[in-house]
């Protein structure tokens, strides 16, 4: 079973192609390939699959290394892209993929670059059911009262805006993330992000990723942030810095969103014989 590895501000994925897998992707083997030590290692998988679909190149599943199923992910979404526009599934800088999520429109900017058309985000959404029109809320966790911005981008995200940096820095997100992340507030699990404002067109933030954990880089949690800054009388576009690197963020007056960034492939590879039979042995 071949792959490739990518890689876009740090966050890793690993690219297959359907017609690869001997087997189907259940969450046992996706956390098994995705383990450090005993697998490839990697922050999840992106499984392409072609498509008669009109308008559309390919699809793309996300899964998480937890086993788990993301309806998004913007680092990823542009690591599947720039491979499929590379491996000449299209010959168009300008073209369509389908997730869980919807339509991803993309546009090819160079070999290592682009562009993604991330829809319309909003603060309303089922995935915070008790929440008001606005999107904003208050919950308790790791002994601490948080205000957040609801955003959904295709995923939920909680952000959480902070008043310096050196607070950002000081956050022990491997302790707070999973306390908001499975906070009843929502019942889909959340991603997490927290921010603090640089300049009226810049922020600094981290992210918690759900079914992840801490990550370097996250394309829609970097988003969620950005609308959650313009949201609070920020300027667009935002350049978000994360640990793993500067993403921009355009965000519209009706909240469409456009999110531009690198990737970059890093190796391909095989699995060998042995891991494809213990993967096979696994439901």
């Amino acid at each position: 079973m071949n792959f490739e590895r990518w890689q876009a501000l740090g966050n890793d994925y690993l690219i297959i192609e359907a017609t690869q897998l001997p087997f189907a992707l259940t969450p046992e083997r996706v956390r098994r390939i995705c383990a450090p030590h005993f697998g490839v290692g990697s922050d999840g998988i992106l499984l392409l699959s072609q498509t008669d679909e009109p308008g559309f190149v390919a699809n793309l599943r996300i899964f998480n290394p937890d086993g788990s199923e993301a309806e998004l992910s913007g680092n990823g979404a542009r690591q599947a892209m720039l491979y499929l526009r590379r491996h000449r599934f299209t010959a168009q800088d300008q073209f369509s993929i389908r997730t869980l999520a919807g339509e991803i429109r993309a546009t090819i900017t160079s070999p290592t670059t682009a562009t993604v058309d991330m829809g319309r985000a909003r603060v309303r959404s089922e995935d915070y059911p008790g929440g008001g029109e606005d999107g904003r809320g208050v919950l308790q966790a790791a002994g601490r009262e948080w205000r957040f911005q609801h955003v959904s981008i295709g995923n939920p995200q909680c952000v959480i805006a902070v008043a310096a940096d050196r607070e950002l820095q000081l956050l022990d997100l491997g302790a707070i993330g999973p306390s908001i992340e499975h906070h009843e507030l929502f019942p889909n699990r959340t991603n997490v992000s927290w921010y603090n404002v640089v300049e009226s067109d810049r922020i600094r933030a981290r992210i918690f990723e759900r079914g992840v954990g801490e990550t370097a880089a996250s394309g829609t949690g970097a988003t969620g942030a950005a609308v959650a800054h313009v949201l609070a009388g920020g300027d667009s576009p935002v350049t978000v810095m994360l640990d793993g690197g500067e993403l921009e963020v355009e965000v519209d007056d009706d909240l469409h969103i456009n999110l531009t960034g690198w990737a970059v492939p890093v190796f391909r590879g095989s699995l060998s014989g042995e891991l494809l039979e213990e993967l096979r042995a696994i439901e």
